[in-house]
Formats: C-alpha cells, sequence, structure tokens
C-alpha cells in the first residue's frame, strides 16, 4: 500500500512509506498527546469476571463518536463504583493508537461520575449561553396552526408518552394523521437519534407541526434533551416544534427552545389538536347566538314598523292630501280675489286716466268751437305779429280745415 501521484500533490517519483511506518509515525505523534481530561457518556461498560481490565464505551453526548476505555478495575471501583450505561463521566486518560489494526482507545488512571450538582451547574452555563444567543427568545416563536394537517411525533418505541399523545389526540379529533419516529429518549444514542427524526420530519411538507415527546424520569435520564446540539437543531427547525418532556415539574433545555412547551405528553395531545366535541358545541352556541340575535333584529324592526303604521299619517294617508288639496284651493281663491281686485284697481286707473287725457286733448278743445290757426310752414299762430298781410294760413276745425289769407 502506497501513495501515487495525485496523493496530496505528490511526485510519483518519492518513495511511498510503508503502512507500518505511517502506522509507527501516528502512534507516535498521538504518544505526544499525553495524558488529558475527558468528558462524556459512557455507552457501554464491559466486566469480565475475574479479569482486571474493563472496558468503556465512551461517547460524546454531541456528536456521534465514541471511543474505547480500558482501566483497572480498582480505579473504576474506586472512582466510580455504581457506574452504569448512560452515566457522565470525567476520566484523566492517555490516548494511545493500536497500530496492529489501526484504532483509537484511551487508557484510564483517574474516573469520576459527574454528580448532580455538577450536572445542575453545566446546565445552568449552557442555558445562560443559549439564552444569551437568543435561542430562548419569545419573539421568534411561532405559533402551531390551529388544525394540522399532519402532525410528526417524535418519541420512545413502544411508550407511554407515545400511546398518551396518540390516544388523546385522536379522542379529541378523530381524522388527526401522524408521522411517528421512534427513538431512543435516553442513553448515549438518544440526542444522535433525535436530531436525525427532527430534520426528516422537519424536511416533510406534509408536517404541520413536530411533538417531542418523553414519559417522566430523573435528571440524568432526562439529559439528551438538555443537550446543546439538540437545543440548536430544534432553534433551527422551520417547523413549529411542540415540546412534552417529563412531567410539569421537569424543565429540559429543550422546554425553553421549542415553539411551544406542554407539561406532559398528554397536554401536548390537548394543544396539538382542538376537541372536536367542544367545537361542536361552540358551533351550536354561536349559532344560536346568531339566531337569537337575528330573531332580535327582525322582532325590533317589526315593532317599529307597527308603530310606524299606526301614526295617522300613515294610517289614512288621503288625510295629508286632503289637508294639502284645502291649502291649495284657499290658496287659489286668495289668489283670485287678490287678482280681481287688482284688475278693478288698474280698470279705474285706466278710466280716470282717459277723462283726464280727454279733457285735455286738443279735439275736445275744437269740438267747443275752438279753431286752431297755422302758417304754411306749420307753425301755429299764437300772437298777430306771428304773420304778415298776405300770409296764407291753415284754419283746423272740429270737423275739417279752411284755408285763409291774411289781408291785414
Amino acid at each position: 500500500m502506497g501513495a501515487g501521484e495525485g496523493a496530496g500533490g505528490k511526485s510519483s517519483s518519492e518513495e511511498p512509506w510503508p503502512v507500518r511506518v505511517v502506522s509507527q509515525k501516528i502512534g507516535a505523534w498521538v504518544a505526544r498527546l499525553g495524558w488529558v481530561w475527558v468528558d462524556g457518556q459512557v455507552a457501554q461498560i464491559s466486566r469480565r469476571p475475574g479479569a482486571s481490565t474493563v472496558f468503556l464505551t465512551l461517547r460524546d453526548p454531541s456528536a456521534d463518536l465514541s471511543l474505547t476505555v480500558t482501566t483497572n478495575r480498582d480505579v473504576l471501583d474506586s472512582g466510580a463504583p455504581e457506574l452504569r450505561e448512560g452515566a457522565r463521566v470525567v476520566l484523566h486518560a492517555k490516548p494511545e493508537f493500536y497500530a496492529a489494526r489501526g484504532t483509537l482507545s484511551l487508557r484510564a488512571d483517574e474516573i469520576r461520575q459527574v454528580g448532580l450538582g455538577e450536572l445542575l451547574a453545566r446546565l445552568e452555563k449552557l442555558k445562560k449561553l443559549l439564552a444569551a444567543e437568543g435561542l430562548f427568545d419569545r419573539a421568534r416563536k411561532r405559533r402551531p396552526p390551529f388544525l394540522p394537517q399532519r402532525i410528526g411525533l417524535i418519541t420512545g418505541r413502544a411508550s407511554a408518552a407515545e400511546r398518551d399523545v396518540l390516544t388523546n389526540a385522536r379522542r379529541r379529533w378523530p381524522a388527526v394523521e401522524f408521522r411517528t419516529v421512534n427513538v431512543a429518549v435516553q442513553g448515549p444514542s438518544a440526542v444522535p437519534q433525535i436530531v436525525d427524526a427532527l430534520k426528516v420530519l422537519d424536511a416533510d411538507p406534509s408536517i404541520d407541526v413536530i411533538i417531542l415527546a418523553r414519559g417522566g424520569g430523573g435528571i440524568e435520564d432526562l439529559l439528551p434533551f438538555s443537550d446543546e446540539a439538540l437545543c440548536r437543531a430544534v432553534f433551527v427547525c422551520r417547523t413549529p416544534v411542540i415540546s412534552a418532556i417529563g412531567h410539569e415539574t421537569d424543565a429540559p433545555l429543550v422546554d425553553y427552545v421549542a415553539d411551544v412547551r406542554a407539561s406532559t405528553p398528554t397536554d401536548a395531545a390537548k394543544r396539538v389538536v382542538p376537541d372536536l366535541a367542544e367545537e361542536v358545541r361552540l358551533i351550536k352556541q354561536a349559532r344560536y347566538r346568531l339566531h337569537r340575535a337575528v330573531h332580535n333584529l327582525v322582532d325590533r324592526e317589526s315593532h317599529r314598523i307597527d308603530a310606524l303604521r299606526s301614526r295617522p299619517v300613515l294610517a289614512r294617508p288621503q288625510v295629508m292630501i286632503e289637508h294639502r288639496a284645502a291649502e291649495v284651493a284657499a290658496l287659489r281663491q286668495r289668489a283670485g280675489r287678490c287678482l280681481d281686485h287688482r284688475l278693478a284697481a288698474a280698470g279705474d286707473d285706466l278710466r280716470h286716466t282717459l277723462a283726464r287725457l280727454r279733457a285735455l286733448s286738443p279735439a275736445a278743445t275744437l269740438d267747443r268751437g275752438y279753431a286752431i290757426v297755422q302758417r304754411g310752414d306749420g307753425y301755429v299762430v299764437r300772437a298777430a305779429t306771428d304773420v304778415a298781410p298776405g300770409d296764407p294760413l291753415r284754419v283746423r276745425l272740429a270737423d275739417g280745415e279752411l284755408a285763409a289769407t291774411v289781408d291785414r
């Protein structure tokens, strides 16, 4: 086995290393790391009867990584005598590379099981960190739909939490649909499985809301639901997430990140779908209230119409017309009398004016025996000096005219 051209950009002319040399160099580099403190979760413990060596599988709670740890039985009995799978430990170990198989392991000389107080202190520190980054911000939390088309459920296989959610949700709304993903809800494999299930359900366009459910348990049992990787996975979900972990008094960190926190799996079922019987009752109540409102409105308007119809003007509409007709007749009579009076007064004035005109008319003067003398140019002679002897004159009488000549 060697390295040719193209591997690491080296020329094929370089001499390839044998596998044993590579393994030796890796072993030498690992040996230079020295002793380190390692924090992890115990995934497996192997105690062989009569053997002084104990084998542990140590898993990273936030990643799908594990290492084999070897230690002496006395080291384990003195540091963590009651150690069980799933417990959180801190150990002092030296990395070792086993060249024959190409594997990396740890050799521990001290193992300490993380106590409850230390766990709570770590969780409180992580809680403050996530809160400072805005993962608990209420402004970003989304309201689940009133009636989801399909619900995603992440829970343990055949668990009481799964049964509670499905039974109570279907009792409230029989037509509800679920897509259930069963995962480990405690132990070292819980976090990776839950994170993978979240990604699968979040990518499903038919899922409207995701429920993360688990029954009650101790603080150690609920540790996966306070894991930083899980909290961040819930935070980046595009689908609303309902957290229903443990009992009402339990408060893992994922409760603060989720869009809705349910006190129990049963409470999550009540929050995710409406109660069909209650909705039917509310619809009936609303229809009754609507019927009463319409009935009252019709009654009120009917009474108002009856009151309007009982008024005299609507009971006998002709009264108003007769009254107006009488007013019109009286006005016409008044107008006629006024017009007659004015015509009579105008006739009298006209007659008086005619009498005065006739009294002042030249024709009336001529009728009384007077005559009008005019010169030839039409000038009326008013004095003897207005004419001279020999001037022709025109004498107008009441009946006809005379021609004359001035002789003196």
